[in-house]
């Protein structure tokens, strides 16, 4: 991280009275010396996960310019045009789609004559994200390379794509911002939208950086959403749940009255089978994405139930003080791009505090992982209660 740090410190010059938007990178050391030099200026975090968050504002400390705004909730809530810097580091992009999405945002963001930077390794994908930015700006070039990774940056200019690289960018990238698809759509009047007019001057202005936005505005679906683009459509309804979670609803025993945790809950498949098995009790779900948040919100509310809600939270730290019946997790063991056990057992630690006298945590986990030991520090009668191959399901006992 040291690496990356001394990359960008080396090609970017700040100045005081700069605005500079990170996407999704708050966890980037840069911030902090962002925040050093920026006195007059402002510091966006556009960052979707609330523990790379705290992390920023702490290190940040005591800057008074630090504001932070959703990832998902960017072009929806903010201004276009108003940021001379966008930083992207590849890292802390959960997949591709993701980094693609932060690339229109960018776009959108950046005054004209603004600079984008993105930062990351060969293995992480820059060369292919390179292409992608010289398909949207019109430009890219590489700053910087050391030990495998790159600093690239292109620039945003004012002048329109062929049709053909229009096409060529909306066939690689189907990125939907749902809110410009309704002010781009010409059977919403000016009284749907008062900024309707002001906005479609921006989008005029700058087709280059929405052309597959602005050719399938017309026929954009009803339900079309930037959840669904940077998720992909719903894996449970299409019979598709991910091994793992399909393992441990098939070991879970959920008694009706129980008041049930999903720690990191991902879209809320799990809670929400928990949820109507224990219809005379409560499941919360909480997950440090809040993209994911609103993910599994929106399940919710097309689900109907009355009795399963959805917070966003640092594992469990947001519902401490609160006592359960039945825990549940299915972990993620990577963290910028690195396999680690610590958000498991952490998530472990956390259960245990959780948990009333006779609860039950279950945890599914690849068979390579090994969580026992932690499982066996603070719980009793661990077994194995099902699995397969490839994963295991783990029921610990709080006695």
């Amino acid at each position: 991280m040291t690496l990356q740090k001394n990359l960008l410190n080396n090609t970017i010059q700040l100045t005081p009275h700069q605005h500079i938007l990170f996407l999704n990178s708050a966890a980037d050391p840069f911030v902090s010396t962002a925040a050093q030099h920026i006195t007059t200026g402002a510091i966006t975090l556009a960052e979707d996960n609330i523990a790379s968050l705290r992390q920023a504002q702490q290190q940040a400390s005591p800057s008074h310019n630090l504001r932070h705004i959703p990832f998902h909730e960017y072009v929806s809530k903010e201004p276009p045009a108003t940021i001379d810097i966008a930083i992207i580091n590849l890292l802390y992009q959960p997949a591709k789609t993701w980094t693609l999405y932060g690339l229109q945002v960018a776009a959108y963001a950046l005054k004209p004559g603004g600079q984008l930077y993105v930062v990351g390794a060969k293995d992480r994908g820059i060369l292919s994200i390179a292409k992608h930015m010289q398909e949207i700006f019109g430009n890219v070039e590489t700053l910087l390379i050391s030990k495998g990774h790159r600093v690239v940056s292109s620039r945003k200019i004012d002048h329109t794509p062929n049709d053909s690289t229009a096409e060529k960018i909306l066939s690689q990238n189907r990125t939907h911002f749902p809110q410009i698809l309704s002010r781009a759509n010409p059977s919403l009047s000016t009284e749907d939208n008062p900024n309707n007019s002001q906005d479609e001057i921006f989008l005029s202005q700058n087709r280059t950086h929405f052309p597959q936005i602005l050719s399938h505005a017309a026929n954009a679906p009803a339900g079309s959403s930037l959840l669904d683009t940077l998720y992909g459509p719903s894996v449970f309804a299409q019979g598709k749940l991910d091994e793992g979670t399909r393992l441990l609803i098939e070991a879970l025993q959920v008694q009706p009255a129980d008041e049930a945790l999903d720690i990191g809950c991902g879209a809320g498949y799990l809670g929400l089978h928990i949820a109507r098995q224990a219809n005379r009790g409560h499941v919360t779900m909480v997950d440090a994405s809040l993209a994911t948040v609103a993910l599994a919100q929106r399940n919710i509310t097309e689900s109907g139930l009355p009795n399963i809600d959805v917070l966003p939270s640092d594992g469990a730290q947001a519902v401490l003080s609160q006592r359960f019946d039945l825990v549940v997790t299915n972990p993620p063991f990577h963290q910028g791009g690195i396999q680690t056990t610590e958000i498991a057992e952490r998530f472990i630690r956390e259960a245990a505090r959780v948990l009333r006298p006779q609860g039950r945590f279950y945890l599914v986990a690849n068979r390579f992982l090994k969580y026992e030991p932690t499982l066996k520090a603070h719980f009793n009668n661990i077994t194995e209660v099902g699995g397969n191959t490839r994963f295991k399901v783990l029921l610990a006992l709080r006695v």
